[in-house]
């Protein structure tokens, strides 16, 4: 009697993080140490004006090696491995965590580079896993072998032989569009919302000075309106620098960055539906925002600001076969809507066609969302006790993100044959819907 042969044991290696790495983890427990001060600044003020040179000298000796010691130790116990099916990564110190991600369940794989992670030559790998609110990372690895990795995950998840799919490398790509840091500074000072709230900052900060006289309470209301002022320029413009959309095999690659250099991925067949925004004061040179919602990623902007037909030919990549419809073919609400939402009923609009279902809102700042057929999840009529009255209703359609595209508005018998025509269409277009897949 013959005694089977033993199965051959799969050895997987495994790999350890940038050397580098260390220095980022050390500065745990100092952080620590400044959160509690900023918890509670009171008693950290009293502990300190007791210590004596001596004594700070003493525990900056201890502080620092033991910070060392344990980004060391956390760098040490850290490690990640590739199979055939899926990326493990293990950590932890002291209770040990295994992270198992199974590649057919990745739904993108971007690579970041912080200003001192560019300076130092790593980069922060980061992976969108469909059912997972937060990103899994591996942070940091050398800016190429972090490039070489994600070109790895991406070969095995579309099926490439393990043995093949070191040498199949990323990808290659077609520049599609470079936004000009130029028509990016003047699209960020035609924007309402700056201006909004330095207006409300001129306004309301000397009425507050008026009535208090407290240098303090203008100051903890002016250095959250400044914040929000410059957030809204500034920080986009550094964040939105140098914006550059490029098509891919495996989907299309996004740019991005002054300082912290992002590399993005929006997968092929992943988007749920996108939206084309228009403020008043871009209409004039013709401009557009495109956001998007994508299953399972955080990737949330397409297109900080464009022409309006260079905008158009990108949707086309991220949504195949859908046109963008133009806005004459909009359907506009009844007369009678004007009751529901004085002058705003104007913005409202609706249309569907063969591949999507389009719907406008808004008058000064228009927004136009489209949804695939394919992608709709569900889709309702809702009615409230005005609309009921003037014989109105609401038709909502949800997305596989979460998301919902509402036709605001509508006369209630064409509401409800939307609605029976939007769901006709979306099971003809999920049977029809090629599946996606990467690197196709």
């Amino acid at each position: 009697m013959s005694t089977p042969e033993p199965r051959p044991v799969d050895r997987v290696t495994e790999r350890r993080l940038h050397p580098v790495t260390p220095l980022r983890r050390a500065w745990a427990p100092i952080a620590v140490l400044i959160g509690w001060a900023v918890h509670d600044p009171d008693q950290a003020r009293r502990h300190l004006t007791h210590l004596t040179t001596t004594t700070l000298l003493v525990g900056l000796a201890v502080l620092i090696p033991a910070a060392a010691l344990y980004g060391f130790l956390t760098w040490w116990f850290t490690h990640f491995a590739v199979t055939d099916t899926e990326l493990r990564i293990r950590t932890g110190l002291l209770f040990r965590r295994t992270a198992h991600i199974r590649l057919e369940r990745v739904q993108a794989i971007d690579v970041t580079q912080p200003l001192l992670a560019r300076i130092a030559g790593v980069a922060k790998l980061k992976l969108d896993v469909v059912g997972t609110d937060s990103k899994d990372e591996l942070a940091f690895l050398g800016a190429d072998e972090a490039r070489a990795l994600r070109a790895e995950l991406l070969a095995r998840a579309a099926g490439f032989a393990p043995d093949s799919a070191r040498e199949v490398g990323e990808a290659p790509s077609r520049e599609l569009l470079r936004v000009p840091p130029g028509v990016l500074a003047v699209s960020l000072l035609l924007t309402g919302a700056t201006w909004a709230t330095l207006a409300t900052a001129l306004v309301v900060l000397p009425v507050l000075w008026t009535f208090t006289h407290s240098p303090w309470t203008l100051l903890a209301l002016a250095v959250p309106l400044l914040g929000a002022a410059g957030a809204a320029s500034v920080g986009r413009y550094v964040k939105e620098y140098d914006w550059t959309v490029a098509e891919s095999p495996d989907g299309l690659r996004i740019d991005h960055g002054l300082l912290d250099r992002a590399h993005e991925t929006v997968p092929p067949g992943r988007v749920q539906s996108v939206r084309i925004v228009e403020p008043l004061l871009w209409r004039r040179p013709g401009w557009v925002r495109v956001e998007l919602d994508v299953a399972g990623s955080a990737n949330s902007l397409l297109l900080p600001v464009a022409p309006r037909a260079l905008a158009e030919s990108v949707v086309a990549r991220a949504l195949p076969g859908v046109t963008v419809p133009p806005p004459s073919s909009l359907s506009r609400p009844p007369g009678r809507a004007r009751w529901c939402r004085p002058v705003w009923w104007r913005g409202h609009g609706v249309v569907v066609t063969d591949t999507v279902f389009a719907a406008r809102r808004g008058l000064f700042r228009r927004t136009l969302s489209l949804v695939p057929h394919a992608k709709v999840q569900s889709v309702r009529v809702t009615q409230g006790p005005v609309r009921r009255a003037l014989d109105l209703a609401d038709v909502r359609v949800d997305t596989g993100a979460n998301g919902t595209v509402t036709a605001g508005l509508r006369d209630a018998a064409e509401a409800a044959a939307l609605l029976q025509q939007q769901a006709d269409r979306s099971r003809t277009g999920r049977r029809d819907a090629q599946p996606d897949r990467w690197m196709t």
